[in-house]
């Protein structure tokens, strides 16, 4: 079924083998806010690592397991299938860093968080720049071999976990002034602070608070790649983590329809089971149909990063994948609450969390908004062949 092979699916039944040992811990981690004992976290993360599910992203030259973009997709579709961040365990540093990191960078940050002694976040939406990056803020100015940083950063995921944090800038005097430097701030650091950390819809552990940086000195040498290449590095991530979203919300919906089916089928209403009842049996119809479609879509678009497919076409496929996968596991999550009924509004239901965690999806790494018009440019600019074959107009 859909092409994989021997290996993919031996990562796959993996990732999804690790998962299912983290689901029975959800209402236990929803009920505390999202947090498990920290022990059993630890535990979670060396068990991801073993496995070889930590990283999957990274290649065989840094230490990491060099899957392909299909396999990474398997990898995060199973991590999509359990609520709470239970799954973040298995986590992508990231992937662009490789390729440009200095040797110095690479023995302090790149290395250590491809082994998973060290964590990442990235401080880069502002209150009034969020999926449009080009309108930062912030600002870095060179002095000798040092950046001073200024600014304010919102909804900085992990924050609360992460050793260092990658601080996107723009520019002020100098050669590039006005373009966008990406610079590694380790954690602590004199100078950056929380200003607050705002409670969000879902409880996971890993927080998401706006942090000050004011006269934040950043050494030269923790600037990656060179200045003016920081939306480059940036566009990577997104369009990475684009597919990446989309791959999580596959393995929801998937988690969902399991669920909800199998509740139709034991529900009994009226002398039948509920899934006989044929406006439910649409709703479980219709689910089932749009969750076929958008996982043949994801895995056509990873198979198309392997395939090298050219980087404006890849960017365009990652918004569609990201788009449609995001919307329709929110569809999806609705018409199980309503299947469920009173139970699916219910905490301890997979479906009420998911309801709420699913949300975010159509709007972090781009709105959906965004990513209609990123697909719509790039159509209108090089034709429907170069978007939807990959072929250049």
């Amino acid at each position: 079924m859909y092409g994989l092979s021997e290996a993919d699916r031996r990562i796959r039944d993996t990732a999804r083998d690790f998962v299912d040992s983290l689901i029975p811990l959800e209402v236990s981690a929803e009920l505390a806010g999202g947090l498990l004992p920290k022990e059993v976290t630890a535990e979670h993360r060396s068990r991801a690592i073993e496995l070889g599910l930590h990283g999957t992203n990274m290649p065989t030259s840094v230490g990491g397991p060099g899957y392909t973009a299909l396999q990474q997709v398997l990898v995060q579709e199973q991590c999509g299938r359990a609520t709470n961040g239970l799954a973040w365990v298995m986590a992508t540093p990231p992937q662009w860093w490789a390729d440009v990191a200095t040797d110095y960078q690479r023995e302090r940050w790149l290395l250590p968080s491809v082994r998973g002694e060290k964590h990442e976040a990235y401080a880069i939406t502002e209150e009034f720049a969020g999926s449009d990056v080009s309108a930062l803020a912030t600002t870095a100015r060179r002095e000798g071999d040092e950046y001073v940083v200024n600014g304010v950063k919102w909804h900085v995921t992990s924050y609360n976990l992460a050793h260092y944090c990658f601080v996107q800038a723009v520019l002020v005097g100098g050669e590039f002034a006005g373009q966008h430097v990406l610079l590694v701030v380790d954690l602590p650091w004199p100078g950056v602070e929380v200003v607050r950390t705002p409670q969000y819809s879902h409880h996971i552990a890993d927080e998401h608070p706006i942090v000050a940086f004011t006269d934040v000195r950043v050494p030269v040498a923790n600037l990656v790649g060179a200045e003016g290449e920081g939306m480059t590095f940036t566009q990577d991530w997104f369009r990475f983590e684009r597919l990446m979203v989309a791959a999580r919300c596959v393995g929801a919906a998937q988690r969902l329809l399991d669920e909800v089916a199998a509740f139709a089928n034991e529900r009994v209403v009226d002398g039948k089971p509920l899934g006989q009842h044929q406006l439910v049996a649409g709703m479980l119809a219709d689910s089932a149909t749009e969750l076929f479609a958008a996982r043949t879509l994801l895995y056509e678009v990873a198979r198309s990063i392997d395939g090298g497919a050219d980087r404006k076409t890849l960017h365009a496929q990652a918004s569609m994948a990201k788009l449609y996968c995001s919307e329709m596991a929110g569809r999806a999550a609705d018409r199980s609450v309503q299947i469920f009924g009173g139970r699916g509004y219910m905490r301890e239901n997979v479906a009420e969390r998911m309801y709420r965690e699913l949300r975010v999806e159509r709007i972090w790494e781009g709105a959906s908004e965004i990513q209609r018009l990123i697909v719509a440019r790039q159509l209108l600019n090089r034709g429907p062949a170069a978007v939807l074959e990959g072929a250049r107009a």
